[in-house]
């Protein structure tokens, strides 16, 4: 009798992206800014005239130094990674296009910010464990879809989750990622009915499909968000042999308080890294602040590769899951070994249902929409951005100061000479 187990069902091919047109867009703000470019909330002026659904367009600027050199190599890497990503914790590529002086991609825009932002709204500036849990189990599934793709994200961090119109969240930003030759002791990790070592119990249907705990939104206050934007890191290459068992990078790639000891060290990394930025991500989901972060980047360093992370309270599993993934050498690491199985199988996830995420209609926190204040500044002609003028403002000079229209002042001594560098 073959016992040989059924062929997977054929993933379903992904849809081809288009080609946009650039005449038709329209730009109605800004959304952020980055080391890639800039990134503008636009609609198509002929397909979607009223601006019901607005997507984010990410735009480098071919012409600029920077642009000219790394950025992009990685700006059209990110497009190649969109392009093969198909699961709902990520983003699909809607379309691209390209001019002489402008390299442009679209992605489904998503009106919750991210989690930086989302945790600032929170009263005590921290997520609840329930909802730490939630948010976590999604972007573990996102990981764990990449990893299998032989692809290592390199820059989680809470400004890169995003959440989606339907509360569920996505990554962002793939122009650090790589792809690594996997382990050949990782297996298969997707999640299937049965599979889990652990036994699952049974939830009821009535709780499948919303948590029990909500985050309390307050008013978006931008003022209170006082984090610093987190320095990255370019990649920088170290001469180090790879492993046999799989591929290590060697650049010197990341985030500061995000960075793994291994990158620090330059011992070289691979999928690793990831659950490491996991482990620091969930402790400033917990604590407000990242574990090892110092008054510099030397300290900062120090303090990834010496200090232990400090907790407080009664011990918890959570705090167990968090020991696990900072654990400083990468072969002990919590998901070295079998990946995203081994954290899925820790007690702080015991009886959920993987297979039921995206099956949850209420998360956390579920983002209003915008849709009216899009239309009205579409339908009342204000507003606007025209793309290529603002990068033509970018790249001009800065204006020449005007000539003083005070009366020059009198010939008493002056005490220093002062340059405007100096202010």
């Amino acid at each position: 009798m073959d016992t040989t187990p059924p062929l997977p069902p054929p993933t379903p091919p992904h849809p081809q992206p288009q080609s946009l047109n650039f005449d038709n867009l329209k730009a109605l703000k800004v959304l952020g800014k980055g080391a890639m470019g800039t990134v503008f909330l636009v609609h198509d002026t002929t397909t979607d005239p009223s601006a019901r659904s607005p997507f984010a367009l990410k735009v480098a600027d071919k012409l600029s130094l920077h642009a000219k050199h790394d950025a992009d190599r990685r700006a059209r890497w990110e497009i190649r990674v969109l392009t093969r990503l198909s699961h709902p914790f990520l983003p699909k590529l809607i379309g691209s296009f390209e001019t002489e002086d402008l390299l442009a991609w679209a992605v489904p825009y998503c009106p919750g910010g991210d989690l930086n932002v989302l945790r600032y709204r929170q009263n005590d500036r921290v997520f609840s464990p329930a909802v730490i849990r939630f948010y976590l189990s999604e972007i573990i599934c996102a990981l764990e879809y990449l990893h299998n793709m032989g692809i290592a994200y390199r820059d989680l961090k809470p400004e890169n989750v995003l959440v989606q119109q339907s509360g569920h969240v996505t990554l962002t930003d793939f122009d650090l990622s790589r792809n690594l030759a996997k382990k050949t002791t990782v297996s298969t990790t997707t999640f299937e009915k049965g599979s889990h070592k652990v036994p699952v119990p049974e939830i009821p249907k009535k709780h499948r499909r919303m948590l029990t705990r909500w985050i309390q939104a307050l008013p978006d206050n931008k003022k209170g968000l006082k984090k610093a934007k987190s320095a990255r890191v370019s990649p920088v290459s170290r001469r180090k042999p790879s492993f046999d068992n799989g591929e290590r990078s060697n650049s010197f790639v990341g985030t500061e308080e995000y960075v793994s000891p291994e990158v620090v060290r330059g011992d070289g990394h691979e999928f690793a890294v990831d659950w490491w930025a996991l482990g620091i991500l969930t402790y400033e989901m917990l604590y407000g602040t990242t574990p090892f972060k110092g008054k510099n980047r030397k300290e900062t360093f120090r303090n990834v590769l010496m200090k232990a992370p400090e907790f407080v309270g009664k011990r918890t599993d959570l705090m167990d899951l968090i020991e696990g993934l900072l654990e400083k050498d990468p072969m002990r690491r919590l998901g070295y070994q079998r990946g995203a199985c081994e954290i899925k199988e820790h007690v702080f996830f015991k009886g959920l249902r993987w297979d039921l995420l995206t099956d949850v209609l209420r998360p956390p926190f579920i983002p209003s929409r915008e849709d009216g204040e899009l239309t009205e500044k579409v339908t009342g002609g204000r507003g606007g951005i025209d793309i290529r003028e603002y990068f033509q403002n970018l790249r001009a000079p800065p204006p020449s100061m005007p000539p003083s229209p005070l009366p020059s002042p009198s010939p008493e001594p002056c005490r220093r000479k002062a340059s405007f560098t100096e202010y």
